[in-house]
């Protein structure tokens, strides 16, 4: 294949503003040197030492590694608030940005996943009562800055150790369908000891509604039956979370 060939069927894969092709070496000084400030403010201070605006940028540099990015960077922050939402918003709604094309999307989507993999590394195969914090933390990161419901069942063996986290079901922003007969079918197929329900809010507000309180009260009643145990019912919302056993719904 010619280089020229080579050149056209890289275009073809990503948007023009972020093709990456050998030339992308030859960037105008201005950028080659802020973009090495930043690396070495990073790899010197970490993260800490960033605001969001540069800690966005330095995602993006890989993105499209040719034009000034930080314009982009305020964009986004300025739709979504934070570098949290920026990363964990829906495909659909980043690529309304302009400027926002598949190579932009692939690498916010790898920093998310990779949040979402450490956090959940910290708890997985491990005791969960005697580690609550990062068993908290983690719900946090996978679904405070989430635009809709997610319900989430932790699934626990008879150590209370966890042994899986799965998603049961999706819904709009204030509500999401739960089936108690797919919980319990789900964990006797783990052989699962107890479980732990999960769910966000995206609203902030972690404050249980009526059918939260229903549906609890109808897992916690079939898990009985079965022999299982339900520790608890948590609602994430953006900054804090609820616990049903600390405030007594169970």
């Amino acid at each position: 294949m010619s280089q020229q060939n080579a050149f056209h069927e890289s275009m073809s894969l990503f948007g023009r503003d972020e093709v990456v092709t050998p030339l992308d070496t030859c960037q105008p000084s201005y950028l080659r040197d802020h973009r090495q400030r930043l690396r070495q403010r990073f790899l010197t201070g970490g993260a800490q030492a960033m605001p969001d605006y540069e800690l966005l940028e330095l995602v993006l540099f890989r993105a499209i590694p040719r034009q000034d990015v930080k314009p982009l960077a305020r964009q986004l922050l300025d739709k979504f608030g934070d570098f949290n939402h920026v990363i964990s918003a829906p495909l659909d709604h980043l690529k309304e940005v302009k400027g926002v094309g598949d190579a932009v999307v692939l690498e916010l989507k790898i920093v998310e996943a990779a949040a979402h993999r450490l956090a959940q590394s910290r708890v997985i195969q491990r005791p969960v009562l005697s580690g609550w914090q990062a068993l908290i933390a983690y719900c946090h990161t996978t679904m405070a800055h989430r635009e809709t419901e997610q319900f989430r069942v932790l699934f626990l063996d008879r150590k209370n150790v966890l042994i899986a986290d799965e998603e049961q079901a999706r819904g709009t922003v204030d509500h999401v369908p739960v089936y108690p007969r797919e919980v319990m079918k789900r964990a006797l197929q783990l052989n699962a000891s107890a479980i732990i329900l999960v769910h966000n809010h995206p609203s902030g507000d972690p404050s249980p509604s009526e059918a939260d309180l229903r549906m609890t009260e109808q897992i916690d009643r079939s898990a009985q039956v079965l022999g299982l145990t339900l520790h608890d019912h948590i609602i994430i919302g953006k900054s804090c979370e609820l616990s049903f056993r600390s405030e007594g719904y169970l």
